[in-house]
């Protein structure tokens, strides 16, 4: 069997998987300079001709498919494929091994750091100093006074492995944890599962951990948006796709709730209209960045190393499958 990489991978993974294939091309996208859309993709696969690929960005469609029908598997370092037409490759037999919470630790580490940041005013106190505003008669220690995360109250809707890493450090600070997710039944004694309406009216910080899925489309609406506090921060950095953006927006001009740390937007790149919200100055926006750091590429490699030899192994396939339904 022949192998193509096209995503970041260690080469102690590359080794521990050279047993198992006749031959393993690694051609990452970070080397080639940008992901393959369709068309490119279909002529890469008909040039190298392997059995299997292990993508993260390239364009995997329908035409990719019914022009090249010699992959055994897909392996997908994220942990949902949206770079593929599932669909399509469940009709045309192929597996999709994916790589679920890669980056989890890395989201959770960033979004504590954004809340610290966020919460202790330290970009405006920064850009104020650089400015050379701290003169005679001002005193930071009062103009900039923030908040601490002790005693905060954090709801997090969507309690998966983000929402559980960003969980445990959020702890070690005294928050108190809450959550919904109809698919977690009981996590730790001290984790309240709440109804939604009841982690947006009680929470002092609202993290949002979903997918997008038909039933979680826009889930995030105006009538939770006016349940939340005055002082309550509002956090996003799942996807866009899940929130009512308009109503964000407007809670926002309003200063209805305190304000919002955001890494996603529902246009990206932005166009100067989606990038109208990073101007409000009760606004945190990073450009979806939450999940990216060099260990990522350590994570995804050996989840995916370990799934690929248990599917070729003929083991755990209804775990590490994720279009189960080709099996």
């Amino acid at each position: 069997m022949k192998l193509l990489i096209r995503a970041p991978f260690t080469e102690k993974k590359i080794e521990e998987l050279k047993p198992y294939f006749d031959e393993i091309i690694y051609d990452p996208w970070t080397k080639t300079g940008e992901r393959y859309y369709e068309d490119e993709m279909l002529k890469v696969l008909k040039e190298l001709e392997p059995d299997a690929v292990i993508t993260e960005l390239d364009r995997v469609t329908e035409k990719v498919l019914s022009g090249y029908d010699k992959l055994k598997f897909i392996g997908d370092c994220r942990a949902n494929p949206a770079n593929l037409d599932v669909d399509a490759c469940t009709k045309a037999g192929v597996p999709i091994l994916c790589t679920p919470a890669r980056n989890a630790q890395a989201v959770a580490e960033m979004l504590v750091g954004l809340l610290l940041n966020y919460m202790r005013n330290v970009l405006p106190s920064v850009e104020w100093l650089k400015k050379g505003e701290w003169k005679e008669g001002t005193t930071p220690y009062y103009l900039w006074m923030g908040h601490e995360l002790y005693g905060k109250k954090v709801g997090f809707v969507g309690f998966g492995a983000v929402g559980r890493s960003a969980a445990k450090i959020l702890e070690a600070f005294g928050c108190e944890i809450a959550f919904y997710d109809p698919y977690v039944e009981f996590v730790k004694e001290n984790y309240k599962k709440c109804e939604m309406e009841k982690i947006f009216r009680e929470s002092d910080i609202v993290s949002i951990h979903l997918p997008v899925l038909d039933s979680t489309r826009g889930m995030i609406n105006e009538q939770l948006f006016a349940q939340m506090k005055e002082t309550a921060i509002f956090v996003n950095t799942a996807r866009s796709a899940v929130i009512d953006e308009e109503a964000l927006i407007k809670t926002l001009k309003e200063k209805k709730i305190q304000g919002a740390i955001l890494d996603v937007l529902s246009v990206e790149p932005p166009t100067e209209e989606a990038l109208e919200v990073a101007k409000f100055d009760n606004v945190l926006l990073t450009p979806h960045i939450c999940g990216s750091t060099f260990e990522v590429t350590d994570h995804q490699s050996e989840i995916m190393t370990d799934r690929i030899i248990k599917w070729l192994k003929n083991e755990d396939l209804e775990k590490v499958v994720y279009n189960r339904c080709v099996l």
